[in-house]
């Protein structure tokens, strides 16, 4: 019989190919805004923060005026998002000499079902964050009027000053299907045949109205969010790799950091295998600008407000901001004017009816 012929390869090679299995294989993630941050180390409360652009005011100097009055300045500061670790994803996986010498000829074929692994861990992480964003507009009962929901989403992220750059709708699987079936969209899949296509491009629907439709099925079938790829924070980091172990490696990738170790269990004769990272997810509020017609200024709202994001359903009742609220009187989204099926319902306010 001949002696098995081993390969050996260093670990920050395998590693390195680990982290781009793992960007391809994440959807939802990938929409998110990815922060790779190995710095977070020590930070307090296992808590690191991204910096958001702050938010000024103009004003106007009067032409020709008597110079009586100086100019106004304003602080600037930038904001900072908190982003907490509460997660520690990993696959471990153990592999006896016997398999090691006669089922798994190469250590990149069991690495990419443990890349994998985490990969979904990751995506349920994110779908959570997503999921459970309290969302300041629904947009309910769209199955009716599907053209007409996302013409309402458009309008209403625009009023929102949601940047245009990169908008994404995520659908659940009863969502996708009422697009796909809908002429009026004439949504169709672009994806072709190449069997290396990220997972991103492969549940990628198309484009309409300048967003990017993507169908995700662990979220709730009838659901979609639209939202800005800004509106959700990422934050992935690779844990070190400690100095007990012999065989193992960390790298970053796009935004995102894993480690791979790897040791061996003399007691039971087998190698054992560990991919893991750290990840942590929020979503981004912003502070609002607005125009005070009365006076002719702008005015800075006095709170943050989740405006990246909203989410539509294809039953249910629509839900907008209290036309009293701050939000309603800087953007004039309210339910004053809510969506329906056939066009924008005015509600009559009962203290001036």
């Amino acid at each position: 019989m001949p002696t098995p012929q081993h390969q050996v390869v260093k670990p920050e090679k395998l590693v390195a190919t680990a982290i781009g299995m793992l960007e391809q294989e994440l959807v939802l993630p990938n929409l998110f805004q990815k922060e790779g941050v190995d710095q977070f180390k020590g930070s307090k409360d296992d808590t690191i923060t991204v910096k958001v652009e702050g938010v000024l005011p103009f004003h106007e100097y009067a032409w020709r005026n008597d110079r009586s009055t100086g100019i106004q300045f304003d602080e600037y500061a930038e904001r900072k998002i908190p982003v907490t670790f509460g997660g520690n994803f990993y696959s471990a996986v153990k592999l006896t000499d016997e398999q090691n010498d006669f089922d798994i000829d190469q250590w990149a074929k069991l690495l990419r079902p443990q890349v994998k692994a985490v990969a979904r861990g990751l995506a349920r992480r994110c779908v959570t964050t997503l999921t459970g964003a309290a969302y300041n507009v629904v947009i309910g009962n769209t199955e009716r009027n599907l053209r007409g929901a996302l013409v309402e989403a458009r309008r209403v992220l625009n009023a929102f000053r949601v940047p245009d750059g990169a908008r994404y709708i995520v659908v659940g699987s009863d969502f996708e299907a009422a697009l796909l079936n809908d002429e009026k969209l004439n949504l169709a899949q672009y994806v072709g045949d190449d069997t290396a296509e990220s997972a991103l491009r492969l549940a990628s629907l198309g484009q309409k109205m300048g967003f990017s439709f993507v169908v995700d099925q662990t979220i709730a079938p009838g659901d979609a969010y639209a939202f800005a790829s800004s509106a959700f924070i990422l934050a992935t980091a690779a844990p070190s790799v400690p100095q007990s172990v012999p065989y193992g490696a960390t790298t970053s990738f796009e935004g995102l950091g894993l480690r791979w170790v790897r040791d061996y269990d003399s007691e039971y004769m087998q190698d054992r295998s560990v991919v893991n990272c750290y990840a942590g997810t929020r979503n981004v509020k912003d502070v609002l600008v607005g125009w005070d017609e009365v006076n002719k200024t702008e005015v800075i709202s006095a709170s943050e407000h989740f405006v990246r994001g909203i989410k539509l359903q294809l039953d249910g009742a629509s839900n907008y901001p209290a036309a009293s609220s701050e939000l309603a009187q800087i953007t004039g989204i309210s339910d004053a004017s809510v969506w329906t099926p056939t066009g924008r319902k005015v509600e009559t306010d009962p203290a001036n009816a």
